[in-house]
C-alpha cells in the first residue's frame, strides 16, 4: 500500500514538474512551484527528488521514453511494403508535432534539453538517430536525388522539428495568457503542416527522373 501511495505521489510530481517547467523554464521553476502545483508537501517531494535537477533529468528521462515509443511504432510500421524509409520519415516528424502539441512532459523535455544542455541525454537522442538511419536507408534504396545527401536532410529535419516547436509554444503559451488553459488536441495541427512541408520538399528531393 505505501509502495503504491508513493509511486502515485511520483507520478503526480513529474507531471506537475513538466507542467512548470514547460511553462516557467528550469530557472525560473523552485520546488515550492512543483510542490504547489502538485499539492503535495516539500517532504514529500525531497522524498524522491532532492533537488530540482534530479526532477528535471527525471522529467526529460520521461519525455525520451514516450518519444522513443513513438520512433519504435514507425520503424517497427516499415515491415510494410508500402512504408518506404521516406514516408516513415515523414510519420515520425509528423508524430512528432503531435508529441510536442499534446504532450507537456514531451515538451518540456525539449525546453530542458535547450537550458540544460549536457546536463542530461538531450531529447532528440531519442529520435534523431531513428532518422537518420532512414534517410541512409532511403538513400541505399534509391529514394533520393543524388545530391540530396541524408546528412544534409538529416540537419533540415532537425531545423523542422526546431521550428515546429517554437511555433507550437508560441501557441500554447498564447491560450495560456488568454485564460484559455491547453489547446485541445489537433488544434494548431502542426503535424499537417510539417507534412505539407515534407511532401513539397521531396518534389525536389526524389531520385533524378
Amino acid at each position: 500500500m505505501k509502495q503504491e501511495r508513493a509511486a502515485r505521489t511520483r507520478r503526480v510530481l513529474v507531471q506537475a514538474a513538466a507542467e512548470e517547467l514547460d511553462r516557467n523554464g528550469y530557472e525560473g521553476t523552485s520546488l515550492v512551484r512543483i510542490c504547489r502545483t502538485a499539492e503535495v508537501s516539500m517532504g514529500a517531494l525531497t522524498f524522491h527528488f532532492s533537488t530540482k535537477s534530479q526532477v528535471a533529468d527525471e522529467v526529460q528521462a520521461q519525455g525520451r521514453a514516450i518519444t522513443g515509443a513513438l520512433v519504435a511504432q514507425v520503424v517497427t510500421s516499415q515491415v510494410s511494403p508500402q512504408v518506404t524509409a521516406l514516408r516513415a520519415v515523414m510519420e515520425l516528424i509528423v508524430g512528432l508535432a503531435a508529441l510536442l502539441e499534446r504532450n507537456v512532459t514531451v515538451r518540456s523535455a525539449a525546453r530542458l534539453s535547450r537550458e540544460r544542455p549536457g546536463e542530461a541525454a538531450c531529447w532528440g537522442s531519442a529520435w534523431l538517430p531513428a532518422v537518420r538511419e532512414l534517410l541512409e536507408q532511403a538513400w541505399r534504396d534509391g529514394e533520393l536525388h543524388p545530391a540530396a545527401h541524408p546528412r544534409t536532410l538529416e540537419a533540415l529535419v532537425a531545423y523542422l522539428m526546431t521550428g515546429a516547436e517554437a511555433h507550437i509554444r508560441e501557441h500554447v503559451e498564447a491560450s495560456v495568457r488568454d485564460g484559455a488553459g491547453a489547446r485541445e488536441p489537433g488544434l494548431l495541427d502542426a503535424g499537417s503542416q510539417l507534412k505539407q512541408i515534407w511532401q513539397l520538399f521531396l518534389q525536389g528531393a526524389g531520385p533524378a527522373r
